[in-house]
């Protein structure tokens, strides 16, 4: 599979899982720079016409 281009690396896709629900990838360099872990909790929230992701504050 071809690497994709330097300017087209932060055009994702959405996928449908099987139980109706959509993920997305995010590009490693943006999990690195944030310090986030796997299976770490976040928080998504709708702001205007895009979203916010946010860490899970217990």
């Amino acid at each position: 599979m071809a690497r994709t281009k330097l300017e087209d690396r932060n055009e994702r896709k959405l996928q449908k899982a099987t139980n109706g629900s959509y993920r997305m990838t995010l590009p490693i360099e943006i999990i690195r720079e944030l310090g986030w872990r796997d299976g770490q909790k976040v928080v998504v929230k709708k702001r205007g016409q895009g979203i916010l992701i946010e860490d899970w504050k217990k």
